[in-house]
């Protein structure tokens, strides 16, 4: 169940805001949130990251569905009581189908997280950047227990 809610509840919140920095602001626009360090800023990103391989959208629809694939798989595969490697696969499944959405829709993705240091992004690039690094965290934690069962509990780190 964590796996699901959470894709779903990533999903919806995505594409929540979206819409409503879409309905509120005009392509462009910033409005300062803590001036200087956040802003909302309403932009159509063609392409990924940084704007890269713009204009690749079934690309990158392809890719995507590539991703929750292989999230759905895993979660489906995973044995029970491993929470943090359903949520993180959770966050990355909803946060991927909230770009996935906007690129089925619109060609694009709408961002509007800006905290001048980086390239604007929407609340789906968090999920999955989350979502991946609790994946990471959550194998190596994983890998690490292993090791000191295997080695055993009276041996020195």
């Amino acid at each position: 169940m964590p796996f699901w809610l959470t894709a779903l509840v990533t999903c919806v919140l995505d594409q929540a805001s979206k819409e409503l920095i879409q309905r509120l602001m005009w392509e462009g626009q910033s409005v300062p949130v803590i001036p200087h360090i956040f802003h909302l800023t309403y932009i159509r990103n063609p392409g990924a990251a940084f704007g890269l391989f713009a204009h690749r959208t079934g690309f990158f629809i392809v890719v995507t569905l590539l991703v929750v694939a292989g999230a759905l798989v895993a979660a489906l595969r995973l044995s029970p009581g491993r929470h943090m490697l359903r949520l993180s696969l959770g966050l990355v499944m909803g946060g991927a189908l909230g770009n996935l959405i906007d690129r089925v829709r619109f060609g694009l993705v709408v961002d509007f997280l800006d905290f001048r240091v980086w390239p604007v992004f929407n609340l789906a690039d968090t999920a999955i950047v989350i979502g991946a690094f609790l994946l990471v965290f959550a194998v190596w934690r994983e890998d690490r227990e292993r090791e000191r069962q295997r080695v055993g509990p009276d041996a020195e780190n």
